[in-house]
C-alpha cells in the first residue's frame, strides 16, 4: 500500500478512535500520587565484588531455600534415579536429598529470537518442568522448579514474561491455552506486526494500538513506537485477550505491571524461580568503539545494561550499580510517584524493542515497515524533539555516579533490544557475584543467516565481563564462532568452567542444528521475523526443542541414555567443590565427554 495513503488512511480514522478513553488506553496510563511515607527512590548497589541484592529479592529467595527447594531437589533426584540412566555417585545423592545445608544455586537462562527463541526456550523449559510426565520419566522434570532464577530478553522475554503474569502454567497450558485456567495461548494464527490480511482491518488495528498509548502521551509522559509494539504484543503474550475479541477495544493486558507479578501465587508460595528481563540502553555518549563487529549488533558493550525484575530495575554494571523500585518506575523524585509505567506489556516491547536498527537514516525510518506508524504518531500525537525508535523512561539515576554513569545527567534512558550489544542470552544478571550462582543453564536460540546458533552470544557474554572484571567472572570458551561450529558445540551441549571454580558453570545447549535422532524436517530455526505458527507447527516446534534438549552428546547419532545423570552430576559440581570431595563414577566420565576441551 502507498504510504502516504496509509498515513492518511490512519489520520482520517482517528477521531473516530479517540471520542472516547478505551479501556485499554485508561489501563495503560501511568497515575501520579504522593509517594509514600520513607520513600526511597535510589537503592545503591554497592561496588563489586561487595554488592547487594534488595532486601525483598533476598527474603524472596530465603523463603524459598527453607520452603520450596529441599523438596524440589529431592524430587528432581528421585526423577533422576528412576530413567534408565547410570547411578549417580553418592555424592551427588547426598546433595540433592534435599537434606544438604548446601543446595545448588541455579540460574536458567533463555535467549532473544523472536518467536523462534520464544518457542525454542519453552521446548527446553518443558523438559526441565516437574509437571510434564514425559520429562519426568526421562530424567530431567524437576529441574526447573529447582532453580532460582528464571533470565529472558527480547523473544526469552515474551517466554518469560509471558509465563509469569499467568501465574506458571505449564508450557502446554501457555501456549495453547487452557480453558481451566482461563488462558487463550500466544494465538500465533494473527501475526504480531499484521494480525490480518485486510488493508483496511490492519489500517483500524493499527490506529486502535495508538490510541491505547494516547492517555499516557497526554498526562506528560513520553511514548515512542516501542509502546505501539507492546500494545500489539500484550495480545499475544498477556492475559485478556482471545480470538473472538482480538480486534476490539477491551484492555487486552492493559493494567497489568510486571511488578503485580509479585502478588500473584505463584510468587507468593514461592514457587517460581526469581524472574528477571533485560533491556540494553542505548546513549549520546556512548562510546561506539566498543560495538562488536558481528553483524547485528548495534550497542556498545560498555553501555549499562538493564534488568527488571519484580521489585527493583536498575544495572549491577559498576558504572552505575543502582536500583528503583520496579512499582514505581517512571519516578523522579521521592515527592510525586508514579505507578503503572512498568506496564508488563512495555516490559516486554522494550526487552524486545530493535527498531531503532531501520533508523540509519532518516529516508531509511521512512520507508521501512514501521515508517507509516512513525509518521501517523508524529501527526497524532506530536512530540517534537522525542526519538520514536527507542522505549523511553524518566530517569530515577539523574545525578548518579556521575563520574561513570554515561546518562547520568540525562532526563531520560533511552532503551532497546536487549541483545543489541550482541549478548542474546541473557547471562549477566546470573553473573551477579551477589546472586551466588554455582550454575547457570544457557538456552542459546540466536540466529545466523540459516536462524542457527553460532556461539556469537557466548562470545558476546565474555568479552563484555572483560570490560567490567570486578563485577562479572565468566567461564573460558571458544574465541570465534567457527570454532563453536567446527567443535560441534553448537549442535550437542556442553559444559564450559569445568575447572574454573570463579565462574559458574554453564551447562549451554544450543539451537545449533535439528536434533540427531529426528526424521522429520528441521522446524526449530524459523527466521526471527516469522511471527505466525499453525498449532501443529507449534507443536512439532516443542517436540524438536525437546528432542535437542535431552539428546545429550553420545559422540555418535544416537542418544546419550547417561544424559539425565550427566546433567545432574553438573548441577551439583560446585557444590561437589566446595565439600573438597573428588568427581567419581558417571559423573567423572560425564565430564570427560562433555567438559570443552576440559576446562
Amino acid at each position: 500500500m502507498n504510504l502516504v495513503y496509509f498515513v492518511i488512511a490512519l489520520v482520517s480514522a482517528w477521531p473516530f478512535l479517540v471520542h472516547g478513553q478505551s479501556a485499554a488506553s485508561i489501563a495503560y496510563t501511568p497515575k501520579v500520587g504522593k509517594c509514600a511515607q520513607g520513600f526511597s527512590l535510589v537503592r545503591r548497589a554497592g561496588s563489586p565484588p561487595h554488592q547487594t541484592l534488595s532486601t525483598s529479592e533476598l527474603e524472596y529467595l530465603q523463603a524459598r531455600k527453607s520452603k520450596v527447594l529441599p523438596n524440589a531437589w529431592k524430587t528432581y533426584l528421585t526423577n533422576v534415579q528412576n530413567s534408565k540412566a547410570s547411578s549417580l555417585p553418592s555424592y551427588a545423592c547426598n546433595i540433592l536429598n534435599g537434606h544438604s545445608q548446601d543446595m545448588p544455586n541455579l540460574g536458567i537462562a533463555t535467549s532473544g529470537g523472536g518467536y523462534r527463541a520464544a518457542l525454542f526456550g519453552a521446548g527446553v523449559l518443558n523438559t526441565l518442568d516437574g509437571r510434564n510426565s514425559s520429562s519426568v520419566q526421562k530424567g530431567t522434570g524437576g529441574l526447573l522448579q529447582a532453580a532460582s532464577y528464571l533470565s529472558g530478553l527480547s523473544g526469552g522475554s515474551w517466554l518469560v514474561t509471558s509465563l509469569y503474569q499467568a501465574n506458571f502454567p505449564s508450557m502446554q497450558e501457555l501456549i495453547f491455552g487452557s480453558e481451566a485456567k482461563d488462558l487463550s495461548g500466544w494465538m500465533t494464527e494473527f501475526g504480531i506486526a499484521a494480525p490480518t490480511n485486510d488493508s483496511t482491518q490492519t489500517q483500524l488495528f493499527i490506529a486502535e494500538l495508538v490510541s491505547e498509548i494516547k492517555g499516557k502521551h497526554d498526562t506528560g509522559f513520553p511514548v515512542t513506537f516501542g509502546d505501539v509494539w507492546a500494545r500489539t504484543l500484550a495480545r499475544h503474550f498477556l492475559t485478556g485477550t482471545t480470538e473472538a475479541n482480538f480486534f476490539d477495544n477491551s484492555s487486552h493486558g492493559a493494567g497489568k505491571t510486571f511488578s503485580g507479578i509479585a502478588d500473584l501465587s505463584c510468587i507468593t508460595s514461592h514457587l517460581a524461580p526469581f524472574p528477571i528481563i533485560t533491556a540494553n540502553s542505548v546513549s549520546k555518549a556512548e562510546n561506539t568503539s566498543n560495538i562488536l563487529t558481528a553483524e547485528g549488533d548495534f550497542v556498545p558493550l560498555t553501555n549499562p545494561m538493564y534488568e527488571f525484575n519484580i521489585f527493583e530495575m536498575g544495572s549491577y554494571d559498576p558504572i552505575l550499580s543502582a536500583f528503583t523500585p520496579m512499582r514505581n518506575l517512571g519516578t523522579t523524585n521521592s515527592t510525586s510517584c508514579v505507578t503503572g509505567y512498568d506496564q508488563a506489556a512495555f516490559m516486554l516491547g522494550t526487552s524486545s524493542e530493535l527498531f531503532n536498527e531501520l533508523n540509519t537514516s532518516a529516508a531509511a525510518l521512512a520507508s521501512s515497515s514501521i515508517g507509516p506508524i512513525i509518521q501517523f504518531m508524529n501527526a497524532t500525537l506530536p512530540q517534537p524533539g522525542i526519538e520514536l525508535d527507542v522505549c523511553r523512561f524518566p530517569n530515577p539515576f539523574r545525578g548518579v555516579a556521575e563520574d561513570t554513569f554515561i546518562d547520568s545527567s540525562q532526563t531520560v534512558l533511552s532503551m532497546v533490544d536487549g541483545g543489541e550489544d550482541g549478548e542474546v542470552i541473557p547471562m549477566q544478571p546470573l553473573l551477579v557475584k551477589a546472586r551466588d550462582l554455582d550454575v547457570i543453564f544457557a538456552i542459546d536460540a540466536e540466529g545466523n543467516s540459516s536462524a542457527w546458533a553460532d556461539g556469537s552470544s557466548m562470545i558476546a557474554s565474555q568479552n563484555r565481563t572483560t570490560f567490567f572484571p570486578s563485577a562479572y567472572s565468566f567461564p573460558p570458551i571458544p574465541q570465534t564462532t567457527s570454532e563453536f561450529i567446527s567443535l560441534k558445540l553448537t549442535t550437542q551441549t556442553t559444559f564450559f568452567g569445568c575447572n574454573t571454580p570463579s565462574a559458574p558453570l554453564v551447562i549451554y545447549l544450543a539451537n545449533g542444528g535439528p536434533p540427531r535422532n529426528s526424521t522429520a524436517p528441521a522446524v526449530t530455526n524459523a527466521p526471527t521475523t516469522q511471527d505466525t505458527f499453525s498449532t501443529d507447527l507449534l507443536q512439532e516446534i516443542l517436540t524438536q526443542a525437546g528432542e535437542t534438549a535431552t539428546q545429550g552428546n553420545s559422540g555418535s547419532s544416537s542418544v546419550d541414555p547417561e544424559w539425565p545423570a550427566c546433567l545432574a552430576c553438573a548441577v551439583v559440581d560446585r557444590v561437589r567443590q566446595r565439600s573438597g570431595t573428588a568427581r567419581s563414577g558417571i559423573c567423572a566420565s560425564c565430564f570427560d565427554r562433555y567438559c570443552w576441551a576440559g576446562k
